[in-house]
């Protein structure tokens, strides 16, 4: 690859996410374009998986359009699934009141889908997957719904909660990768990253030297 490193770019404005990559110790950027996230899949993992490539695409997009050369857009789309039902971010205050309790004392699942879009020597590239926890809840009595709802928590995230935050009042367990379930599953990241360079680079030392 000689002296080229890749660009990294974060395709997302979430702060968990931000979190997350910082984690690898290398330089990166965070662009996040508004994108409508609209898919007809029924389908949990092909509707993360379509939404996460839309985000990826559309910075991708732009930053082609300004001549950037190696590229390695990253992005990502987090839902809850339930019996079928897809859970995205909660419109408002009722919907994620009404989403709590449909999820409280039962087992849900969370998908993660990555999309990773490169672009060296005129070559476009890239991979994806898509990670599953599960994440089971106590059941929920109505005044510590109410405090977790006055948070503000619920608003912004997939499924109506945070891992991380004062949700941990009624989650009882968590099956699968924790990072997951904030937003982005890390550590398959870094498996399916180093195995997509390593098959594209002849390079002698880590593949993070690759950014």
């Amino acid at each position: 690859m000689g002296n080229s490193k890749f660009k990294l770019v974060l395709a997302s404005a979430s702060p968990r996410r931000k979190e997350l990559i910082g984690h690898l110790k290398v330089p990166y950027e965070i662009l996040a374009l508004n994108v409508p996230e609209e898919s007809n899949a029924t389908d949990p993992v092909k509707f993360s998986a379509e939404i996460a490539a839309l985000k990826g695409d559309a910075v991708f997009t732009q930053l082609r359009s300004k001549n950037d050369d190696s590229l390695f857009v990253v992005s990502a789309d987090t839902i809850v699934c339930l019996n079928g039902k897809i859970y995205g971010k909660p419109k408002d205050r009722s919907e994620a009141r009404q989403f709590l309790s449909e999820l409280g004392g039962r087992t849900h699942s969370v998908f993660t889908a990555v999309s990773v879009k490169t672009f060296h020597q005129g070559k476009v590239d890239g991979f994806s997957f898509v990670e599953e926890s599960k994440v089971t809840f106590n059941s929920i009595p109505d005044d510590l719904m109410e405090r977790y709802l006055n948070t503000g928590d619920s608003l912004d995230k997939a499924g109506a909660y945070g891992i991380q935050g004062p949700s941990l009042t009624f989650i009882s367990k968590v099956d699968g990768d924790y990072a997951n379930v904030v937003g982005f599953p890390l550590s398959r990241f870094v498996l399916e990253s180093e195995k997509f360079l390593k098959s594209k680079f002849k390079h002698e030392g880590s593949w993070l030297d690759l950014f």
